[in-house]
């Protein structure tokens, strides 16, 4: 598959999501014959993006912002963007680049556009008065911009694609499930052996609604239960996102002692390499790439019975699914797994046979590819 120098335009939030969701993806159409062109916001991955041979346009777009004046001004950075490139492509990702960039896009007249639904954040799992409102906006918003002619809409799970389907926001002919971010197994070696004291990790950045306030506190129930375990949080602050933990919380985890906060870890294959247990016991997600870490490492995963996270975990088969806010039933499915080693490696082999069955990254950039050239056909 190859094509005759297109231009492909990544519109995401921010760098550190593009390069760990979406370098791959990049990279492999790159490889086809493509100019691959990146708009984010640029953090501490410029680097990594400009070494991949991608170029690189830095657009200051302010996640947590949802005032109407700093939405305008990135619509209209965007349309300068999108007139002076004039893609052929233009692959969107998450809500927000999804709206400004759809608005942009059509303002600006390009043809072709992939707008990738991932998750969707604090806008779908806070509790605040003010969300439900917001999200019937959205919804309205989402109805008129993620579906416009000559477009098509890539989920991440099943969920998400036929609530939108059922919803009218996406026409079936239109909508693509591509399950996740992948995950390169030669990365992550398969453990074959178990700690005699158990560690369980969550990968995830500090946010309430990856569940870190239930992991928390099953954690320092299973510690008043005695359980011989450790239990790590190995994530960075996202002081961007709305769900962001504050630092008060954080230290005060801190002194009482039940989780160990690692911080941001650059090299996930070593730290799952230390583990027994994944655990993400997220209120939603699209399909979350520590889960396929976790998986890829041949380790066991608890996760909540979410879209997204049910997508990557079959109860019983590569671990255990818990209802979600629920950090009892999460304290009693990782009792269960710690006091069974035996139960850890079986589930740990079978995700891993998944992972390389159905995650791969080779599996993700075909797919995403497939649907370039079914858009540059049409």
């Amino acid at each position: 598959m190859r094509c005759n120098s297109r231009k492909l335009i990544f519109f995401v939030a921010v760098d550190w999501f593009f390069c760990s969701h979406f370098l791959e993806r990049a990279k492999a159409a790159q490889n086809v014959g493509y100019e691959v062109v990146v708009v984010t916001s640029i953090e501490r991955h410029r680097s990594n993006i400009a070494d991949a041979g991608l170029r690189v346009i830095d657009l200051g777009i302010d996640r947590r912002s949802l005032g109407l004046i700093s939405a305008f001004r990135t619509v209209k950075q965007l349309v300068t963007i999108f007139k002076e490139e004039n893609p052929d492509i233009l692959h969107q990702v998450a809500i927000k680049p999804i709206l400004l960039g759809g608005i942009a896009a059509r303002i600006a007249g390009v043809q072709r556009v992939v707008n990738a639904v991932v998750g969707g954040g604090y806008t779908y799992t806070s509790t605040s008065p003010f969300m439900p409102f917001l999200r019937s906006v959205i919804g309205v918003a989402m109805r008129l911009l993620l579906n416009p002619p000559r477009s098509c809409v890539v989920f991440e799970n099943r969920d998400d694609m036929a609530l939108s389907i059922k919803s009218r926001q996406v026409h079936p002919n239109a909508a693509v499930l591509i399950r996740g971010a992948g995950v390169n197994l030669n990365l992550y070696p398969n453990r074959s052996t178990t700690n005699s004291t158990p560690l369980v990790v969550v990968p995830a950045r500090l946010l309430w609604d990856k569940g870190l306030g239930e992991f928390v506190a099953a954690a320092r129930l299973l510690r008043n239960r005695k359980v011989n375990a450790r239990f790590v949080i190995a994530g960075g602050e996202d002081t961007d996102n709305r769900a962001s933990i504050p630092p008060a919380v954080l230290a005060q985890w801190k002194t009482e002692a039940d989780v160990e906060l690692w911080g941001f870890c650059s090299n996930m294959p070593q730290v799952l390499e230390q583990a027994d247990i994944v655990c993400l016991p997220s209120y939603r997600e699209g399909l979350p790439k520590a889960l396929l870490e976790g998986m890829a490492a041949g380790l066991p995963c608890v996760t909540t019975n979410v879209p997204g996270c049910r997508e990557a975990v079959i109860d019983g088969k590569n671990g255990l699914l818990v209802p979600p806010r629920d950090y009892q039933a999460l304290a009693d499915a990782l009792h269960r797994l710690i006091l069974n080693p035996q139960l850890r490696l079986q589930m740990g082999n079978r995700g891993r046979s998944m992972a390389a069955t159905e995650f791969a990254s080779s599996i993700v950039c075909l797919q995403t590819l497939q649907v370039y050239e079914r858009l540059l056909q049409s």
